[in-house]
This record gives C-alpha cells, sequence and structure tokens, in this order.
C-alpha cells in the first residue's frame, strides 16, 4: 500500500502524462486536418494564382451585368403617394462586394491553387486547344 506522498506523487505523474497526451492528441488532430485537405485537394484541378483572378474578374463583369431590379433581394425605401399609396421610393444592393465574394468562394472551393511557379501558366502563348464543335 503507498503512503501520502507516493499517491500524491502518482497522482501528479498521471495529471502530466494526460495533460501530454491532449498535447500530443492535439498535433495530431493538425496533422489529421492538413492531410485530410490535401487529400481532398490533390483531384481538384490546379489553378494559377492569375486564373484565380480571371475567375474574380468574370464573377465581377457577371454581377455588374446582372439585373437588381428584383426588390427581394435588397433594401427598399418606400414612400406615400399624395393620396396615401405606399410606393418604392428606391431599392439597392448596399455591398455587391459580398455578393462577389460569395460568389468566388464558392468557386474557388471548387479548385486547389497550383503550387507552381507563375511562368509555367504564361498567359502568352498561343491557344492549344481545338474548337469546341
Amino acid at each position: 500500500m503507498m503512503n501520502k506522498i507516493d499517491l500524491e506523487v502518482k497522482i501528479e505523474s498521471l495529471k502530466k502524462m494526460i495533460s501530454d497526451g491532449h498535447i500530443q492528441t492535439s498535433n495530431y488532430a493538425g496533422q489529421l486536418d492538413k492531410l485530410n485537405t490535401e487529400l481532398a485537394n490533390i483531384n481538384k484541378p490546379k489553378l494559377s494564382p492569375s486564373q484565380f483572378d480571371d475567375i474574380t474578374e468574370a464573377v465581377e463583369e457577371a454581377v455588374n451585368e446582372y439585373d437588381f431590379s428584383d426588390t427581394d433581394n435588397f433594401e427598399i425605401e418606400y414612400g406615400i403617394d399624395y393620396d396615401g399609396r405606399v410606393h418604392c421610393e428606391s431599392h439597392e444592393i448596399n455591398d455587391s462586394s459580398k455578393l462577389v465574394e460569395s460568389i468566388c468562394n464558392k468557386v474557388y472551393a471548387l479548385f486547389a491553387e497550383a503550387e507552381l511557379p507563375e511562368d509555367e501558366f504564361d498567359r502568352t502563348e498561343a491557344d492549344n486547344h481545338k474548337p469546341v464543335e
């Protein structure tokens, strides 16, 4: 049978082992998350940073050309006519950059960024793809 000091030493030792185990578990969890991300990205098409920029510009252009007259999605200011009828004075989206960011994030989630030098994606070369018939 252990005495009080032996029990206290054993308890402190077990506490330290548990603490060290939590640190080690945390390290393993971080490594596991990183590997899961790599696995999820391994089969995604790779895009260069300039291709990501092209997607962003395309989305921005699409958003800027979009008909924003749908009043259900925007802030609406109402007014009252002289005869008491309520009407829409104005409606607008306050910040289209949030819409652009949201769309881009969804598109970006489809791809993994290539870790290749920018010159490997030289955009000055002729397009060698055959036209779609």
